[in-house]
């Protein structure tokens, strides 16, 4: 990758980020009247629901701190982020001191689901605007919501299962999360013996029970001694998580300067690209099969903006990280195939769901699922990358 081409990307996602992705999102969505924000849009930006995602709420709050961190200490940032924050305190924690998903726009609870992922986004938000502010209490927060998340999803016999203990099976998600979650904390409030603790262990385990040299692939979710359940829900592997995964791990060997780590994420990036990548079509499939099987799930073969967006992060770190051409001839691939598709020029932001051939399946730019997250963060993350690149 040339100087010039880095800059231009230096150039490119800064500016996506701010005056194109930013903009989309806010004002519009901050609700001053009930707090939170408003994030189920439609094309236009104009609301399609009121009902509020958790996930939403936390995720937003903790991108905004962030830009306030690392971007540009604008207040009106700092101020969205607290609104998003008050709103998960005032009205997003059920009397167990667990965690609703989904809430009606004044905050009356709708659904809360079994696993522990609301805390994780929670935490997270605490966390940088403990950093932002200097607060103490959300310095606090940040670790008793991230204990919260890894004591529900690690201690055994706490979290109801989802199959019966004719067919148990363990996901690899939970371990992803607890390791961006401590990476984040330590980021934000200082290095810590138990976040690296569990970034060590939720690695280990990744590696060792859903990490398959023999297939070469990573397993989605696997029975508890590791082994693949040879049936629909086992076999089915998500490669844009994969990938999301595999960059989690660099990031690790990155801050580590840990050889081992680079080479797992790199071996994981490797397998979901050749697993997932769309020959035919370009752009990320969502599911697989491990023993390319067809899939049950209908939509399969669709292309979400998510797994693009983690996997335009993965192939830049990558690249920085090893220097091989291949993954910038990744990066380059996936960039423009998404931008080409996900992106709508006339009105900003990204579509969220794409069929096969890159034509759009349905026009919202918000929903439960979509905020203000996976997108501005990959711009966040590779405008930084590129800069740390910019020959000196």
């Amino acid at each position: 990758m040339t100087p010039e081409r880095i800059n231009e990307l230096a150039r490119f996602y800064r500016s996506s980020l701010l005056d194109d992705c930013a903009k989309f999102w806010f004002p519009r969505s901050l609700d001053h009247e009930h707090g939170g924000y408003l994030h189920c849009l439609d094309r236009d930006g104009s609301v399609l629901d009121t009902d509020k995602s958790v996930w939403a709420q936390g995720r937003m709050a903790w991108m905004l701190a962030t830009l306030y961190n690392t971007v540009e200490r604008r207040t009106e940032w700092l101020e969205a982020a607290k609104l998003g924050l008050d709103f998960l305190d005032k009205h997003c924690f059920d009397t167990d001191g667990r965690m609703f998903f989904h809430v009606t726009r004044d905050g009356k609870p709708i659904r809360k689901r079994r696993y522990t992922y609301s805390e994780s986004f929670a935490a997270i938000a605490h966390a940088a605007y403990a950093k932002a502010t200097g607060n103490a209490q959300s310095a606090t927060r940040a670790h008793e919501l991230f204990d919260a998340f890894v004591d529900w999803n690690f201690t055994p016999g706490k979290m109801p299962p989802k199959f019966t203990d004719t067919r148990p099976m363990m996901g690899m998600g939970p371990r992803m999360i607890a390791i961006v979650t401590a990476q984040e904390l330590r980021a934000n409030l200082g290095e810590d013996v138990k976040l690296t603790r569990w970034i060590d262990c939720c690695i280990g385990e990744i590696e060792r029970w859903f990490v398959k040299p023999d297939l070469q692939c990573v397993m989605e979710a696997v029975a508890p001694d590791g082994s693949i359940v040879d049936h629909f829900d086992g076999r089915t592997l998500n490669p844009g998580h994969a990938i999301e995964g595999a960059w989690f791990i660099l990031h690790e060997g990155k801050h580590r300067k840990n050889p081992h780590l680079i080479k797992l994420g790199c071996q994981m990036l490797d397998w979901m690209w050749a697993r997932g990548w769309d020959r035919e079509c370009g752009g990320i499939f969502y599911f697989r099969d491990v023993f390319n099987k067809p899939v049950q799930e209908y939509w399969h073969d669709m292309k979400f903006w998510w797994p693009h967006d983690e996997t335009i992060i993965a192939t830049l770190l990558a690249y920085q990280l090893t220097g091989d051409s291949k993954y910038a001839e990744w990066h380059q691939l996936v960039h423009d195939w998404s931008f080409k598709h996900f992106a709508d020029p006339q009105h900003g932001e990204w579509y969220g769901y794409l069929h096969r051939d890159g034509h759009v399946s349905v026009p919202l730019k918000g929903n439960l699922w979509k905020s203000f997250f996976h997108h501005p963060r990959s711009l966040w993350y590779c405008a930084r990358l590129c800069e740390e690149m910019k020959p000196k």
